[in-house]
């Protein structure tokens, strides 16, 4: 090998060297979520900031996915004590700077204390002898996109800063920070979108089958990028 060779093929490492790691951030974030706690300073991408097994749920009445903030965890780890005197199943999660009680209950559920920010629902259950909740952040970049996937059971989402674009075989659905939680049916395809000109902050649920995974590539669906358009 020459001297030139040589030469190139360190200038190649080193410049290797310097852009792999933001390249690397988003390829971990982009298409599968990761846990909260491997998130090792990425900023962008899909974060799992908890998992509750909920055990069987009840198909009436009809349960949604209630969102209050609390000033402290202990203030809502209260709520958590109370709520398991009920049929509610409630959460605590640290995310995206608030402290949440997320809880999956009946739509004239309400906490004692705390702000309430939101309800999403009616939830439309799978037939599943055993429930989880897997509650996440999403923080993405606009034109920062998902890989086209489906779970077995709904998604929800609240966005608190920014906009997404969620595309499934019925078209799209929108969301700006505020706006009313959109949820998508289990089993269905998408691919999720972050759009507008500022980063997209979500907090997401998915209430799924408890014995099955999170999530699984939709490989029988080509979305035609409405998103994008």
């Amino acid at each position: 090998m020459t001297h030139g060779v040589v030469g190139r093929l360190g200038l190649a490492l080193a410049l290797a060297t310097i852009v792999t790691p933001a390249a690397t951030l988003r390829a971990q974030t982009d298409g599968t979520c990761i846990p909260v706690a491997e998130r090792a300073g990425r900023i962008y991408g899909c974060f799992i900031t908890a998992r509750t097994e909920l055990g069987r749920l009840p198909s009436q009445p009809a349960l949604y996915w209630h969102l209050d903030t609390f000033p402290t965890r202990a203030a809502a780890e209260a709520e958590v004590i109370r709520a398991a005197h009920t049929t509610a199943r409630a959460t605590v999660v640290a995310s995206l700077g608030r402290i949440w009680l997320f809880t999956i209950a009946p739509a004239d559920w309400h906490p004692d204390a705390g702000t309430r920010v939101a309800r999403i629902g009616p939830l439309p259950l799978i037939e599943a002898d055993s429930f989880a909740a897997v509650y996440m952040e999403g923080v993405f970049e606009p034109g920062m996109q998902t890989v086209v996937h489906r779970h077995p059971g709904v998604e929800a989402w609240y966005t608190l800063e920014g906009s997404m674009c969620l595309e499934t075989p019925e078209g799209t659905l929108t969301q700006r920070a505020g706006d009313r939680g959109v949820l998508v049916p289990g089993g269905v395809p998408m691919v999720l979108t972050g759009t507008g000109t500022v980063p997209r902050r979500s907090v997401v649920l998915i209430l799924q089958d408890a014995t099955r995974p999170r999530s699984s590539p939709a490989t029988d669906w080509t979305p035609r990028q409405l998103c994008r358009k």
